[in-house]
């Protein structure tokens, strides 16, 4: 998806953790706008993305001088109390653009000098890799939660075409894993997936969160049904898929390879 970029001077960066992320004291987003344009995305729902001319997917702000703002504000923050970042709730934090603007590297760099109490870093990206060295200082103040909503390729490029490959997402997996970086396998939202689903996930993390549009789109599923995902779903004979206890599907799968305690359901999934 071709997109277009814009600078912007935030006036600030950490928002205060509300809703699904109120487990968190802030969320951190270092663009505005993604270019993975996901079909099922509740953002294309917000103020943020309605307010815009172009469709959800072609735009993407970049955030100027993110890092001394953030250094800023983050020192505010510490001094009121405890810091807990979900980064990011709106965005990826390493899509595209991220290769050549370093906008979320530059904010890793301003926490690893001056950690937060926790972040979790939120992607579909398999350039998170890139900065494993920043992710390794915070030690375990950090998880990195990496989105793998199916093992099945073609049901990957029906629902979020212009998202990166399950391959390498698993792959990068690995690549965290074995650098020591603390991660999780994030089905979210649960799409339909194969049987082996588990299997492939058990030897890459040791937790897993499932999530699905009723729980996660802080809506009980209105945002996603305005979108008319459903029909995606009718369009392929998989409606069964899309239905409230569709993620019981796959954590009953998940039930036969991971501990039950390692298996985490909605917002206790993506918690500090």
């Amino acid at each position: 998806m071709n997109s277009e970029f814009f600078y912007k001077q935030p006036k600030t960066l950490l928002n205060k953790g509300t809703g699904f992320l109120s487990d968190y004291s802030h969320s951190l987003n270092p663009y505005t706008g993604c270019s993975f344009g996901c079909s099922y995305c509740y953002v294309r729902q917000m103020p943020v993305s309605t307010f815009r001319q172009g469709e959800w997917g072609t735009w993407v702000d970049i955030k100027q001088d993110a890092a001394e703002l953030l250094r800023k504000e983050l020192r505010r923050a510490k001094a009121k109390g405890k810091v807990t970042i979900f980064m990011s709730s709106s965005t990826d934090p390493y899509q595209p653009i991220e290769h050549k603007e370093k906008v979320t590297r530059s904010l890793l760099e301003v926490m690893a000098e001056d950690p937060p109490d926790f972040l979790l870093v939120q992607t579909r990206s398999p350039l998170v890799r890139r900065d494993i060295d920043l992710l390794l200082l915070l030690g375990d103040k950090v998880r990195v939660s990496m989105t793998v909503e199916t093992d099945l390729e073609e049901i990957r490029k029906r629902f979020t075409p212009h998202a990166p490959p399950i391959a390498a997402r698993l792959q990068t997996l690995q690549l965290l894993a074995d650098a020591g970086v603390p991660t999780q396998a994030a089905i979210a939202p649960v799409l339909p997936s194969s049987e082996a689903f588990p299997g492939k996930l058990r030897p890459l993390v040791d937790r897993v969160c499932v999530d699905d549009y009723f729980m996660g789109d802080g809506s009980g599923g209105k945002r996603t049904r305005a979108l008319g995902i459903r029909s995606l779903y009718e369009a392929q004979g998989l409606e069964e898929w899309y239905d409230p206890a569709a993620y019981r599907i796959v954590y009953e799968r998940l039930k036969q390879v991971f501990p039950e305690d390692r298996i985490y359901v909605s917002r206790k999934g993506f918690a500090p």
